[in-house]
């Protein structure tokens, strides 16, 4: 995969990440946010590795500042200095707005991306409750199902997962997508 049109080029935005982000499962984290993010853009006409890469990227620093009141300022600064497209920079820095006071997400793209990387944990989630632990085994209607249960995956904001519909698709229809993404990259995630 290309990406370089924007900045930098899928597989160093994957070296950079695995440079940043020790925790396997963050690193999981990333590679499933990007898989949704570009089935997203796919479904809704949009640069699929523009998105992507905003999906892969979203979390880079994480790790060294996991206080929601400062993640992503240091992603932007990496990425800034890197000459990574500014849309995605924008998007990325405001998946997390609480490191932005009186900033708000506005644009398609800052919904998908804070929708797409949300909706992982509840999927992977749903599929650590199955027998086997694998995603193959998930079908659609049980993610749906575990959208409406409050109690489950508590950290998945269901309020940021619905945020798929002001980015342009019905939340039955994204769930349905973000599975599919996900499935696609089993062997990567793991599950």
């Amino acid at each position: 995969m290309a990406y370089k049109d924007h900045g930098m080029s899928r597989e160093d935005a994957l070296e950079l990440v695995r440079s940043r982000i020790t925790n396997d499962n963050l690193v999981k984290h990333c590679l499933a946010a990007e898989a949704v993010l570009k089935a997203l853009a796919a479904e809704l006409g949009k640069d699929e590795d523009k998105w992507g890469l905003a999906g892969l990227l979203h979390d880079l620093d994480a790790e060294t500042q996991p206080d929601l009141d400062v993640h992503t300022r240091e992603t932007a600064e990496i990425l800034c200095q890197k000459g990574v497209d500014e849309e995605i920079i924008e998007a990325i820095r405001l998946h997390n707005p609480q490191a932005h006071p009186g900033e708000k997400r506005t644009t398609q793209f800052h919904h998908a991306l804070a929708a797409g990387e949300t909706i992982t944990g509840l999927v992977i989630a749903t599929a650590l409750v199955y027998p086997d632990k694998k995603l193959a085994s998930v079908k659609p209607k049980s993610v749906r199902k575990r959208i409406k249960e409050k109690a489950f995956a508590r950290g998945a904001d269901r309020d940021i997962i619905r945020e798929c519909e002001k980015a342009g698709i019905p939340l039955a229809d994204f769930c349905d997508l973000s599975l599919q993404a996900m499935q696609s990259i089993s062997d990567d995630l793991g599950l």
